[in-house]
């Protein structure tokens, strides 16, 4: 049965307003990002720029600059509610926390707890008896709900969205945010409210002031550079009171549009708008402090609910920061009902990478290039709203609907969708060679360097099955981007880390698949290999991966395209004959080198590998695969026919010397050179990506359920046991948080499955990084095989431990790469997770086993 538009899904997450966690995550090393907890969904469109809005209330992360991150609120930046009942008067900002500095002190802001009412229960077993939740925050992105309970006599929600839904490519790009209240009155008494949306005018702050950042090396051995933003520089903003039709509202502009130049990064324009509504009054500031002690907002606003309707409009001296405000005041009768939709919008056009060089955003293709759009923008979703809203429900309501999927798997196939949001995103205007413009996420925030495609073998699941003309943007850039050389040398920070100095290496050799599309502070799509933790060059799964994807990109997205397979097919063939050159004994298998060189890069593999080896054979597959379709289509080129034959021979020779030399009667062994024992999760992720692709298997499958069970006993059951059991060493400390420390609250908890320990469970080395870390994607990967093979319960065990850990301990909306036992995290925003996708195309999309209908699929 469908929600109705206003309703709340029973899936969706929820926290309470302002409530602090018991247990939370830590970062594992000091040079990697840690926001804190305090993380919402998203508000804004695919490469538009983004604002997260926590369960605390405040406005808190921006990413509006491309490939840039900023977490800090902004306290101007606002709802507020002012109540009448009776003779009894009260206003608050609807945020938990109060200004660390002086500024807004005249301010109430609102309360985490309250007094307990004897008709209400406590919010949650814990709570003190005494002491009562002020309320729920709810996310099922993209839509979110403040639930606002106990301190006001009227009923409030306030849903929060942006118009994104899958197949969309138009108003999914749009910088916007709707705001929808819902005002009940379950008393027997009028009561009068007045909702207020102040803002700060931020025209000409999200840029980085240093335009030619040095590039440094942290101290895990990656690139980085120091971003600098403009923030609180606004001499020269002003505001304006705008009334057009049925909307009304505020604009915040810039000194650029007035001095007759196009307009640059961090310029544009701002509004806020609200239409004209009956039986409700409309109050304006358009020239507050908000850096000031803010009576001049609140004094009239906590009185009646009033705003001074000042018309100023003075630009912001030097030193001055200004704001702006709208209130809408009305009475409700009781029982009556009412709903006020407000929008913020942004118009900030450009992106700019290094100096000079910028591109526009997709969704000026709709609303133009000159950055004084923002109440254009507004009062298109004024007028549209109610039409996105459905929209959203409409792609959301047949998984929702589903019995055979639990709660926290609908909950986190949704929320997961986050990253492309707030993932640094770009998303630039169409062009004739690319139609829809073109589009990547970043790896990470610490990793910022975009659409690293050895994640995006898991992550592009996501964008395969709900955009997949974005899918084929990302893997036709990767496709231009292989014939292309950049000789210029730089130090390679992995050997930096194990204490030794010097080791340079080209940045991009030619015929070698990039590992990533490029940084925000360069040229992506142009200068790529932007990381230079390792030398990609040599990486031994890059150039697999990227044929892997462009047939997956073919073959699951109704295998019509035959284009996109030529327009990519001499990559696929170049790429192939480079990755040849390394193997080395010629025994069609090429070698993995002793460096890190896959993307477990923090572990050492030595000659044939499972991994790589696996991914080579299905790369093979594909591209004779690929050959054939290009074949019966009349586009293959002429040598088509002698390629396809040669990697042919390749793969049989592959095929007879990787079981041969990697079997060991329960599972395939980490590598041919290394003599380790680990049980590799990711072992055979080649196989899996064959069956997925409806082609032939690699291994025969009692081989593949033998290193499946293998993979199942030793990494999920037996780790979580030791792991439980704080058998890792007590002396490792990460981050102020001591081994077990975390662990022993909940032993009980499975944490998810570790990227590679020994039969036992325990680890091959207690030191060792990536071995014992439970990455997410990964997880959520090998859950999608478990699936494939028939063991949906395995896989839902396996995705639901990382999923709990997820959204049970702070990890929400920034999601990482990688979390341990000792209850730290590493590399958060990461893009790999989004594999989620993978597991639900899986159950519905791609397979289902012949015995096995889709209404007995087990609860998760």
């Amino acid at each position: 049965m469908a929600d109705s538009p206003g309703s709340i899904p029973a899936c969706a997450w929820q926290h309470p307003i302002g409530q602090d966690w018991e247990h939370h995550y830590l970062v594992r090393y000091a040079s990697n990002l840690d926001d804190g907890p305090w993380h919402g969904a998203p508000l804004g469109g695919f490469g538009a720029g983004c604002i997260g809005r926590s369960p605390r209330g405040d406005f808190n992360l921006w990413h509006l600059d491309g490939g840039e991150h900023i977490f800090q609120t902004f306290p101007g930046c606002q709802f507020s509610v002012f109540e009448q009942s009776g003779d009894r008067t009260q206003a608050y900002a609807l945020c938990t926390e109060a200004p660390s500095d002086s500024s807004l002190s005249t301010w109430q802001w609102y309360p985490k707890t309250i007094g307990q009412r004897s008709s209400q229960p406590a919010a949650t077993a814990n709570a003190d008896p005494d002491q009562a939740h002020t309320g729920t925050y709810h996310a099922l992105y993209p839509r979110s709900w403040f639930v606002y309970q106990n301190v006001f006599n009227a009923e409030l929600t306030c849903e929060q969205l942006s118009p994104i839904w899958a197949h969309n490519y138009q108003e999914t790009s749009y910088p916007v945010a709707v705001f929808l209240w819902t005002a009940h009155n379950p008393t027997d008494q009028p009561i009068t409210l007045s909702i207020m949306l102040s803002w700060q005018n931020m025209v000409g702050w999200f840029t980085n002031t240093e335009k030619s950042p040095e590039v440094l090396q942290r101290d895990d051995g990656s690139p980085y550079y120091d971003y600098v933003p403009a923030l609180g520089q606004s001499a020269g903003n002003h505001n304006l009171f705008v009334q057009t039709g049925d909307a009304v509202g505020c604009v915040m502009n810039g000194t650029w549009s007035q001095l007759g130049r196009s307009p640059q990064e961090g310029d544009g324009s701002w509004a806020i708008a609200t239409p004209v509504q009956t039986d409700t009054e409309l109050f304006f500031h358009i020239r507050w402090n908000p850096i000031g002690d803010g009576s001049d907002l609140w004094q009239s606003f906590a009185t009646d609910g009033s705003l001074s309707n000042d018309m100023a409009d003075q630009p912001a001296a030097a030193d001055e920061q200004i704001g702006c405000a709208i209130a809408l005041r009305f009475t409700l009768q009781p029982g009556e009902t009412r709903q006020i939709p407000l929008t913020l919008a942004w118009d900030l056009p450009v992106t700019e990478y290094a100096a000079g060089v910028s591109e526009f955003r997709r969704y000026t293709d709709f609303f133009g290039r000159e950055g004084c759009h923002g109440w254009a923008i507004a009062r298109t979703a004024l007028k549209e709203f109610r039409h996105w809203q459905q929209q959203i429900i409409d792609w959301q309501q047949p998984i929702l609907d589903r019995s055979d999927f639990s709660d926290w798997f609908k909950m986190a196939l949704f929320n997961e969708l986050y990253d492309l949001t707030s993932g640094g995103t770009l998303w630039t205007a169409a062009t004739e060679k690319d139609p829809v413009g073109q589009f990547a996420v970043l790896e990470c925030v610490d990793y910022r360097w975009y659409e690293s495609l050895d994640v995006r073998l898991y992550g592009g699941f996501a964008t395969l099955l709900l955009w997949p003309e974005l899918e084929k943007a990302v893997i036709r850039a990767f496709a231009r981007a292989i014939p292309t050389a950049d000789e210029r040398t730089r130090i390679i920070g992995y050997y930096y880390t194990v204490g030794e100095a010097n080791h340079y290496a080209p940045r991009k050799l030619k015929g070698a698949t990039p590992h990533d599309l490029g940084a925000p502070n360069e040229h992506p799509f142009v200068q790529t290999n932007y990381t230079s933790y390792q030398d990609c060059n040599q990486w031994k799964d890059l150039s697999s991966d990227f044929v892997i994807q462009v047939y997956r990109a073919y073959k699951l997205t109704g295998e019509q395209d035959t284009q996109f397979l030529a327009d990519c097919w001499p990559a696929v063939t170049e790429t192939l004959k480079y990755l040849k050159r390394f193997d080395t004994d010629g025994d069609g298998l090429p070698e993995n080198g002793g460096a890190p060189d896959q993307t477990f890069d923090d572990w050492q593999l030595k000659g044939v590998s499972a991994y790589c080896g696996g991914l080579w054979m299905a790369a093979l597959e594909s591209a004779i695969a690929i050959a054939t379709t290009l074949t019966e289509a009349g586009m293959a080129p002429g040598n088509t026919p002698i390629l396809a034959t040669q990697y042919q021979r390749w793969l049989e020779q592959s095929r007879n010397h990787f079981h041969q030399k990697l079997w060991n009667g329960q599972y395939y062994r980490l590598d041919t050179g290394s003599g380790s024992d680990v049980v590799m999760a990711d072992q055979l992720c080649g196989q899996f990506c064959a069956r997925l692709l409806g082609l032939p298997d690699l291994v025969e499958a009692e081989y593949v359920r033998s290193a499946l069970d293998a993979i199942y006993d030793a990494c999920f059951v037996k780790f979580n046991a030791y792991a439980a059991q704080a058998a890792i060493p007590q002396t490792q400390k990460f981050a102020g948080a001591q081994a077990g420390t975390f662990r022993s609250a909940q032993p009980e908890q499975a944490i998810g499955a570790a990227n590679g320990v020994l039969p036992s469970g325990v680890p091959e080395d207690p030191d060792g990084t990536h071995q014992l870390e439970v990455w997410t994607g990964i997880n959520f990967g090998l859950a999608t095989f478990f699936a494939q093979m028939n063991q949906p319960e395995r896989a839902f065990a396996i995705t639901e431990a990382v999923v709990r850990q997820i959204y049970a301990h702070g990890l929400q909306f920034r999601t990482p790469e990688a979390i341990t036992a000792f209850g730290t995290f590493r590399a958060c925003h990461y893009l790999r997770p989004l594999a989620i996708w993978g597991l639900y195309g899986m159950l519905v999309e791609w397979y289902l086993p012949h015995d096995r209908p889709a209404d007995a699929m087990p609860e998760g």
